[in-house]
C-alpha cells in the first residue's frame, strides 16, 4: 500500500498558531539586533557587557513586514510558489536577515552564525555594527537583490526581475514613505509591461503603517475609498486588510493572500490556455497595520507604537542607560522567547516544520543569486557589420545605426533564451536602434491603436513606451540582477536624472563583490546619445556630459566608460560588453552621421587597447619624438581634433604631429591609482614627457585634468564642454565652448616654443571664427568649410 499523504490545512488555528509563533519569533530576533551583544535568549538579567553602546537601527517597519514575510511562506507552502521578497522600505533591513536566520539559509551562507545560542549571539552583535551588517537589506543579506538606501525603485526592480521569468512572483514590499517618491509614483504604470503569458507576476503589498521619520505619510491619511480609485485608476485590483489584533490579523491575512495568489494564478492560467495576452487587473494588497506594532505602547508620556517615535529606537536603552534596560527585557520577552527556542537556542522543529524549504525559501531563491544561473549571450561576428573604410573619413555613416543593425542579430540568436532586452525613454527610435524592430516590438500590454501607434505589441524585446529614465533604468537593473543581459539607452543629458540610481546599483555590486557567495551578475550596460556636441534644436538644458565625470569618480574595477570615434570602434566596444560581469558600462555614441574613420581590425586593436596613437594621422612616424600631441576622446572631438591636425600640417608643414585616440577612458589614469591604468613607461610612450598634449574632450574639462594628474607630462590643452550652451548648429555648439578645430589649432601654435612667430595663424583662426559666426546666424547652418569638409590625408 502506498503511504498516506498527510493534507495540511493551512487555515486551521493550529497551524495559524504556529504562524503566530514564527512571527513573534523575527519580531524577537529584530529587536535582538538592535540592541543586544550577548545573553540572546535573556536567560539571565541584562549587564553592561550585553547591551550595545550605541544601538542603531530602525522597528517602525518591522514587525509588519515580519508578518507579510511569514504569511507569504506560508501560501509558498500551500500554493508550491516560486516567490522572492523585494524589502522596499528603506529601513528595517533585520526582517530579511531574521526570517534568513530562522529557515536555516543564513546558516548555510555564515556558518559560524549558528542556528544556537552561539550564533544568536553573533547574528545580535554583528546588526549595524563596525565590521558587521547595515540595517538595509544589503547585500550581505541571503535573498536581497534590492537595498532600498534610496527609495522608489522597488516595484520596478521587481518588474524587471519577472520579464521572461513566467513561473516567478515578485513580493514587492512598498512603504507607504516610499510610495510617495516620484520614481515609485510613475511605477504603478508598469502593469502595462507585464504579459501574462510569457513574464512572471510582481505582487505588490503597500505597508501603510501611516508614519515617516517624523511626518504622516500621505497614504496614511486616505481613506479606502480615495485609495481604491487611485489604485483602480492606475489599472490595479486593490485588496484592503487592516488591523492590530495579531489573532483576527493572521486569520484576514491568510484569506486576504489566498485570494490575492489565486487571482494571479487565474489571470495567468486564462491567459496562457487562451493566448489572451490582454492587461488583466493584477492585485495589490493595501496593508495597514501600526507603525511599530507589538512594541512599546508608549514612553516617556508620549505614544510610540502607532506613531512616527517607532521609526528608529523606541525606548533609550544602552550601556550608558541600563536604568531602561528593564524595559527592554520585558518588551523582548513579550513574544514569550521560551516558547520559541528550545535548550540550545534553535527554533523549536514544530513551528520550522511550517516553512518552506530548499530553493522555495525566499532568501535562496535563485534569482537573488543570480550570477549563478546566467547564459551568456550568443553574439554575431562584428566584421558581417562592420563599415568598410577604404580611406579614412572618406564616408559618412550612423554609428547607432549601424548597432542596431547587430543588436537585432543579437536578438535573433538569443530568442530562445530570452535573455536580451532593451530598455529606454521612448527614444529607441530616436537612438536610430529601429533595425531592432525588423525582429521585434516593443511590449505594450495595453490598447493599441493600429492606425497610430509603431512597432507595438503585447510581447517584444523592447520596452521604452514610459516615458520615465527612472521606470526603463530601473527595470534593466532587475533584469541584470536576476540574471540577463540588455541596456538602456537615453539621451545623454537625462542620464543625469537617474544617475543617483547608477550609484545605488555600483554600491550594490561593490558590496556584493566582497561576499564569496554571491556570483557576478551580468553589467549595467549604458547607452549614451543625443550628446553635448549634436544638439542643434533642443538647445542648453539637452546639453550635460557629467554623467562621465559622475560615474569616473566611483571604484574603478566596477566602473567603464568607453567613447567610440565611430561605428566600428563602437561595434568593438559592444564586442566587449555585451557578455561583461559586475560592472557599469557607459558608452557615449553619436546617432547621427558622421565621418568614419577606423578599420574593423585597427578599431578592435584600439579597443583592446583603449588609448592608441593614430599613425595614419600623425606626421611624427615610427616612434619620431613629436612636437606636440593631438588627442581626442568622443565623436566630434575626433572630427574637430584631425580636422585641426590638417589645418595644422597645411600651415606648419615640418611640424612633428602625433594623433592619439583614446576610447577607453579611464584607461588614462596613473597605474597607481588603477591596475588598468598607464604607467609611466606606457604613458610617456604616448603621451611623450613634456611635449605639449592639446586634449579634445567630450566631457568636462575637469574629469580629463584629473586623468592626468598623476603623471609626468602636465603641459595638457583641454579643449571640452565648458557649460556654454544654446539652440544652435551642432559646429556652432563647438565653437562656443571652444571645442572647434580654428580654437584647437589657436592652442596648439601657442604651445609651441617662440610661440609669437606663429601669430599669423592665430589671427587667421579667429578670422575663421568670426566668418562662421556671421554665417551661422546670417545663414542658419554651418560654413560649407566646416559642412563640406572631409579628411584629405597628410600630403
Amino acid at each position: 500500500m502506498k503511504p498516506q499523504t498527510v493534507q495540511t490545512d493551512y487555515s486551521s488555528p493550529l497551524y495559524l498558531n504556529k504562524l503566530d509563533a514564527y512571527w513573534r519569533a523575527a519580531n524577537y530576533l529584530s529587536v535582538g539586533q538592535i540592541y543586544l551583544k550577548d545573553n540572546p535568549l535573556l536567560r539571565r538579567p541584562l549587564e553592561d557587557e550585553d547591551v550595545k553602546i550605541h544601538p542603531i537601527g530602525h522597528w517602525g517597519t518591522v514587525p509588519g513586514q515580519n508578518f507579510i514575510y511569514a504569511h507569504l511562506n506560508r501560501v509558498i507552502q500551500k500554493y508550491d510558489l516560486n516567490m522572492f521578497y523585494i524589502e522596499g522600505p528603506g529601513h528595517g533591513g533585520q526582517v530579511m536577515v531574521s526570517n534568513a536566520y530562522l529557515d536555516g539559509s543564513y546558516t548555510e551562507i555564515y556558518p559560524e552564525v549558528t542556528q544556537d545560542e552561539r550564533g544568536m549571539q553573533r547574528l545580535f552583535k554583528q546588526f549595524s555594527f563596525p565590521g558587521g551588517v547595515a540595517s538595509h537589506a544589503a547585500p550581505e543579506t541571503p535573498g536581497s537583490i534590492h537595498e532600498g538606501g534610496e527609495l522608489g525603485y522597488s516595484l520596478s526592480h521587481g518588474i524587471g526581475t519577472i520579464l521572461d521569468n513566467p513561473d516567478l512572483i515578485a513580493a514587492v514590499v512598498i512603504g507607504d514613505g516610499e510610495a510617495e517618491t516620484g520614481p515609485l509614483a510613475a511605477s504603478w504604470f508598469s502593469n502595462r509591461f507585464i504579459n501574462p503569458i510569457s513574464d512572471g507576476a510582481v505582487l505588490p503589498i503597500v505597508h501603510v503603517n501611516g508614519f515617516k521619520i517624523s511626518n504622516p505619510t500621505m497614504f496614511g491619511r486616505q481613506s479606502d475609498e480615495e485609495l481604491e480609485h487611485y489604485f483602480r485608476g492606475l489599472g490595479w485590483e486593490p485588496i484592503f486588510i487592516e488591523g492590530d489584533d495579531p489573532a483576527v490579523m493572521h486569520t484576514k491575512m491568510a484569506e486576504t493572500l489566498d485570494s490575492a495568489v489565486e487571482r494571479i494564478k487565474d489571470i495567468q492560467r486564462h491567459a496562457r490556455d487562451n493566448n489572451d495576452p490582454s492587461r488583466p487587473m493584477w492585485p495589490v494588497l493595501i496593508f495597514r497595520t501600526p507603525k511599530g506594532w507589538t512594541g512599546p505602547e508608549k514612553w516617556d508620556g508620549q505614544t510610540i507604537e502607532g506613531s512616527f517615535r517607532a521609526h528608529q529606537v523606541p525606548i533609550p536603552a544602552d550601556r550608558h542607560h541600563m536604568q531602561y534596560t528593564p524595559a527592554l527585557t520585558e518588551w523582548m520577552n513579550s513574544y514569550r522567547p521560551q516558547e520559541l527556542f528550545d535548550e540550545q537556542g534553535r527554533l523549536k522543529p514544530e513551528i520550522s516544520d511550517i516553512l518552506p524549504k530548499g530553493e522555495r525559501r525566499m532568501a535562496m531563491n535563485p534569482v537573488t543569486n543570480a550570477g549563478k544561473i546566467v547564459k551568456d549571450l550568443k553574439l554575431p561576428e562584428l566584421a558581417d557589420y562592420a563599415v568598410k573604410i577604404d580611406k579614412p573619413g572618406a564616408q559618412d555613416d550612423q554609428d547607432m545605426h549601424v548597432l542596431g543593425e547587430y543588436v537585432r542579430d543579437v536578438m535573433k540568436l538569443n530568442e530562445e533564451n530570452r535573455n536580451f532586452r532593451i530598455f529606454g525613454p521612448d527614444e529607441t527610435m530616436s537612438n536610430r536602434l529601429s533595425p531592432v524592430f525588423e525582429v521585434t516590438k516593443r511590449q505594450w500590454v495595453a490598447k493599441i491603436d493600429e492606425v497610430n501607434d509603431e512597432y507595438m505589441a503585447h510581447y517584444g524585446r523592447v520596452i521604452d513606451s514610459q516615458l520615465s529614465e527612472h521606470q526603463a533604468e530601473g527595470m534593466l537593473e532587475g533584469y541584470v540582477l536576476s540574471g540577463r543581459h540588455g541596456f538602456f539607452a537615453s539621451y545623454e543629458a537625462f542620464l543625469r536624472v537617474v544617475d543617483s540610481m547608477i550609484t545605488q546599483h555600483f554600491k550594490w555590486m561593490r558590496k556584493a563583490s566582497d561576499q564569496a557567495w554571491r556570483a557576478d551578475i551580468p553589467s549595467l550596460n549604458l547607452i549614451s546619445s543625443s550628446t553635448v556636441f549634436q544638439q542643434d534644436h533642443n538647445g542648453y538644458t539637452h546639453q550635460d556630459p557629467g554623467i562621465l565625470t559622475h560615474l569616473a569618480d566611483k571604484k574603478a574595477e566596477f566602473i567603464r566608460e568607453y567613447l567610440p570615434a565611430d561605428a566600428n570602434t563602437l561595434l568593438a566596444v559592444f564586442g566587449k560588453i555585451m557578455n561583461d560581469r559586475q560592472r557599469i558600462n557607459l558608452v557615449i555614441s553619436s546617432k547621427h552621421p558622421r565621418p568614419q574613420w577606423f578599420s574593423m581590425e585597427e578599431a578592435a586593436e584600439l579597443v583592446e587597447q583603449g588609448v592608441k596613437i593614430v599613425d595614419w594621422a600623425s606626421t611624427a612616424k615610427n616612434g619620431e619624438e613629436p612636437d606636440i600631441v593631438i588627442a581626442s576622446s568622443g565623436t566630434e572631438p575626433t572630427v574637430e581634433a584631425l580636422a585641426a591636425i590638417q589645418i595644422l600640417h597645411q600651415q606648419l608643414p615640418e611640424l612633428k604631429i602625433r594623433c592619439v585616440n583614446a576610447v577607453d577612458l579611464l584607461r588614462l589614469r596613473h597605474h597607481k591609482r588603477d591596475p588598468r591604468g598607464l604607467t609611466d613607461e606606457a604613458f610617456n610612450a604616448i603621451f611623450t614627457m613634456d611635449k605639449p598634449i592639446v586634449y579634445a574632450f567630450h566631457g568636462y574639462e575637469g574629469l580629463l585634468k584629473d586623468l592626468f594628474f598623476d603623471h609626468a607630462n602636465r603641459n595638457l590643452h583641454v579643449h571640452g564642454y565648458r557649460e556654454n550652451g544654446d539652440i544652435t548648429t551642432p559646429f556652432d555648439m563647438r565653437v562656443l565652448n571652444e571645442m572647434d578645430r580654428f580654437s584647437i589649432v589657436k592652442t596648439a601654435v601657442r604651445s609651441l616654443p617662440n610661440s609669437e612667430r606663429y601669430a599669423e595663424i592665430v589671427r587667421e583662426m579667429d578670422a575663421m571664427l568670426g566668418k562662421h559666426t556671421h554665417y551661422v546666424r546670417t545663414e542658419g547652418t554651418d560654413l560649407p568649410e566646416v559642412a563640406d569638409w572631409r579628411w584629405e590625408g597628410l600630403k
